[in-house]
């Protein structure tokens, strides 16, 4: 976890530390699967420089992958001076580097943090969102989002989506290798393996994230209100979107749905709850903000 004011959380830490070690020991597996599968020396090196090629990539690229996905663009303090002015006081606040700012051209109200370490973060907010918040709210929602740069966990479900990436691709590799020589049984067989295999791990990797996304989001709510000291600002804020959000067109929210996981509120309406959900429910967010307002609002001796 990166060294900063924001409340530190050995939950967070010990879920992210056990998703990695998890999802790593099952890629490992996956990788030596497909190459006792396909028994092709060439190809067996091929698959395991493939693996860890996807996982290189991702991680390098994350904040590149996430503003394309959003269309968004990296905006200067000239461009947006309140927005960059907002991220000034919360990163003196909380004594961390500030990232690069972002700005995603849609009606969406919705704000991510993306990038492979702090200094190569970059906090984006919607267009949607700016004209739904007032600046109390908006901040609340950055720091919410600089939060999540300062624990590193955007790093690490970066890095662990590319599992269930790895599965589908090298599950390619498997039938490509096993059913590319011969139509006989002796090859069906390994492939219908390598495929069973594949499925196994990104049906894991798929929960693992989905637990882990669910938690962090919990994190974020809580270690964002207590810098700000401003926990009504984020309920209000989420309030907003998730009212906003059920008003916008299913076409708009499909477009931001591919990087939901990294935003502050799910894209896409509708029963998401239980394993499939990749944010808590919005009455459980709630909740906690309002015991850290009364918190907050207890005198103190």
């Amino acid at each position: 976890m990166a060294t900063s004011r924001f409340i530190k959380d050995s939950g967070l830490t010990a879920r992210m530390t056990l998703t990695m070690f998890l999802l790593g020991g099952l890629f490992v597996g996956l990788v030596v699967t497909l190459m006792f599968v396909v028994r092709s020396p060439g190809l067996s090196v091929l698959i395991g420089v493939a693996g860890i090629g996807v996982a290189f990539y991702q991680w390098w690229s994350s904040d590149k992958l996430a503003m394309r996905a959003m269309r968004a663009r990296e905006v200067t303090p000239q461009e947006a001076p309140e927005l960059h002015g907002m991220i000034d006081r919360l990163c003196a606040l909380a004594d961390m580097p500030k990232p690069r700012v972002g700005i995603a051209d849609m009606s969406v109200p919705n704000a991510f943090a993306t990038g492979r370490s702090p200094d190569r973060a970059v906090v984006c907010v919607t267009t949607g969102i700016l004209h739904t918040l007032d600046a109390e709210e908006l901040e609340a929602v950055l720091a919410h989002e600089l939060s999540h740069v300062a624990h590193r966990d955007v790093l690490v479900m970066t890095v662990a989506s590319s599992a269930g990436i790895a599965a589908g691709m090298l599950m390619r590799f498997a039938q490509f290798g096993a059913l590319g020589r011969s139509r006989n049984n002796s090859t069906a067989i390994p492939a219908m393996v390598a495929i069973l295999v594949s499925l196994m791990v990104y049906a894991v990797s798929f929960l693992l994230l989905r637990l882990l996304s669910r938690y962090r989001e919990l994190c974020a709510d809580r270690s964002g209100a207590y810098l700000t000291m401003k926990p009504a600002a984020l309920a209000s804020a989420l309030q907003k979107i998730s009212g906003q959000a059920a008003a916008t067109p299913q076409r708009d929210l499909r477009s931001a749905n591919v990087a939901s996981a990294l935003c502050i509120a799910p894209a896409l309406r509708g029963n998401l709850g239980g394993l499939m959900a990749t944010h808590p429910p919005l009455e459980k967010r709630l909740e906690q903000l309002a015991r850290i307002q009364a918190e907050l609002s207890r005198p103190t001796d």
